[in-house]
């Protein structure tokens, strides 16, 4: 099973990913994602819309991928988040560091 799906568009790097994620799946998928990100994004965009499921993990992914944006000067953007997984998004504080955006 492919965990993430990456794709571009223009100046922008969308990671539809497509799976639980947990400390396994995490890793997986943070590698994608960082193997492809590379100055000249402006927009990284995780998009949650095939994730039914996500633990701390997720938390630290999205934060670290927050992280790695900010370095080459992009900013975030988490999507399709279901209500349950928005929830703990944003009780987790993610949509308060300056270059992520929770849409």
């Amino acid at each position: 099973m492919k965990e993430c799906e990456i794709t571009k568009s223009g100046k922008r790097l969308i990671a539809r990913i497509t799976c639980e994620i947990d400390h396994h799946t995490a890793k997986t998928v943070r590698e994608a994602v960082d193997s492809t990100l590379t100055a000249g994004f402006c927009v990284l965009e995780l998009d949650f819309s095939g994730v039914s499921f996500m633990d701390s993990s997720g938390i630290g992914l999205i934060i670290g991928r927050a992280a790695k944006a900010e370095d080459i000067g992009a900013s975030l953007e988490v999507s399709g988040l279901s209500p349950r997984l928005r929830r703990l998004v944003c009780m987790s504080g993610v949509e308060r560091l300056s270059n992520v955006y929770v849409k």
